[in-house]
C-alpha cells in the first residue's frame, strides 16, 4: 500500500530525510519512531503530498505522489499532529462539510458521518462548536475527519496527543480495530503505545532508517538481556550455585523477604541459561519463586539505535 524507495528530502543544505526506503503492506499497523528532528514528520508530509521529494520515489495505493497527488490524497485519511479544524462550526456540521469535500456521495453522507463520530467517540458532542470542546475531543474530531471517507490508508501523526489515559486506551483499541479495514502508519512519542499496537516498527535517526521489524525481531537483536532468579537461599549460596552459567556476566545478588535471594546477571545475545540454572536449583531441591530471562524494552532498544534519550512517557504512564 505504501512504497518508499530512496527517499531524500532537502531543505537548502539540510537533509531532513536521507535515502530512506521501506514498504507498508495491506492491513499492517506500523509505528513510526524517532527522536525529535529525525525526519518522521517530513516523511509523512511527502507521503501525504504536502512536500515534494527531492530524490527517490513514493507510491501510495499504487499511485506516484509526484504525478497523481489527487488520487493519493483520496486514498489517505490523514491526522496531523496539530489538527486544523474550523472552530466556529459544530462537530457534526464540520464532519459533514469534510465528507462533502472528500467526495462522499450525498445519500451516504449522513451515515458516514454518524459512523465516524461513533467510532471516534464524539457523538455526544456532535452539537457543540468545535472551538468549545476539549483538546482531546478535537483530536478525536480530527480522527473522525480522517475516517469519514473510509480511505484504505490512515496516516496518523501523534494520534494520542492531548488525550487522557482512558482516551488513549480507547484510541489504541480503535487503531487495532481499524487494521481490519485500513493500513495504518502512525507516529508516536509514547513507546509503550507503539509496543502495544504496532505489528511493525520503523525507527528514523538523523534522517535515515536505522531499524525496521516487528517488536520481537528488533528486541531479539538488542543488548540488555538479563537472567533473574529468586530462590530460597542465602545470597552468597545462590551466587555460588549459579556461578559460571554459560553466557552470563557478573551477577548482582540481593536478599529479599522470607529467606529468599534474587540474582540478576546480564546474558550474552543468543544464549539462554535458564535450563542450566533450573537443573542446578533442582539438584539442590531449592524452592524457586522466579526464573526469567528478561528482554530489553522498546525504550532501551530505541536508545541503543539512536544514541538518544527515549521519548518520555506522560506522567500517568511513567507511574504505572
Amino acid at each position: 500500500m505504501i512504497q518508499v524507495e530512496h527517499l531524500t528530502k532537502r531543505f537548502g543544505e539540510t537533509r531532513a530525510v536521507d535515502d530512506v526506503s521501506f514498504s507498508v503492506g495491506r492491513g499492517e499497523v506500523v509505528g513510526f519512531l524517532g527522536p525529535n528532528g529525525a525526519g518522521k514528520t517530513t516523511t509523512i508530509r511527502v507521503l501525504t503530498c504536502f512536500h515534494p521529494a527531492t530524490e527517490g520515489s513514493v507510491r501510495v495505493a499504487g499511485y506516484d505522489v509526484a504525478t497523481h497527488p489527487l488520487e493519493v490524497r483520496r486514498a489517505i485519511g490523514y491526522l496531523p499532529e496539530n489538527v486544523p479544524l474550523y472552530l466556529d462550526m459544530r462537530v457534526e456540521e464540520y464532519l459533514t462539510y469534510r465528507a462533502d469535500l472528500k467526495g462522499v456521495a450525498k445519500p451516504h453522507r449522513r451515515a458516514a458521518v454518524a459512523e465516524a463520530m461513533e467510532r471516534c467517540g464524539v457523538t455526544e458532542v456532535r452539537r457543540k462548536m468545535v472551538g468549545h470542546v476539549s483538546r482531546g475531543y478535537r483530536q478525536r474530531v480530527g480522527l473522525a475527519d480522517a475516517l469519514v471517507a473510509r480511505p484504505p490508508i490512515l496516516i496518523l501523526d501523534e494520534p494520542t496527543s492531548g488525550l487522557d489515559p482512558n482516551q488513549r486506551r480507547r484510541m489504541k483499541d480503535l487503531i487495532l480495530e481499524l487494521a481490519h479495514e485500513h493500513t495504518v502508519l502512525f507516529s508516536s512519542h509514547i513507546l509503550a503505545e507503539v509496543a502495544d499496537v504496532a505489528s511493525r516498527i520503523l525507527i528514523l535517526h538523523q534522517g535515515r532508517l536505522c531499524a525496521d521489524g516487528s517488536l520481537d525481531e528488533l528486541l531479539a537483536t538488542a543488548e540488555g538481556r538479563t537472567l533473574c532468579v529468586t530462590a530460597a537461599l542465602e545470597p552468597t549460596a545462590l551466587e555460588e550455585l549459579l556461578d559460571g552459567l554459560e553466557g552470563c556476566g557478573a551477577a548482582r545478588v540481593d536478599a529479599v523477604d522470607g529467606g529468599y535471594a534474587r540474582l540478576c546477571a546480564p546474558v550474552e545475545h543468543g544464549v539462554d541459561p535458564r535450563d542450566e540454572a533450573f537443573a542446578r536449583l533442582r539438584s539442590r531441591d531449592v524452592a524457586l519463586r522466579e526464573l526469567a530471562l528478561q528482554r530489553p524494552t522498546l525504550e532501551s532498544f530505541f536508545t541503543q539505535v539512536t544514541g538518544a534519550v527515549a521519548p518520555a512517557a506522560p506522567a500517568e504512564e511513567a507511574s504505572r
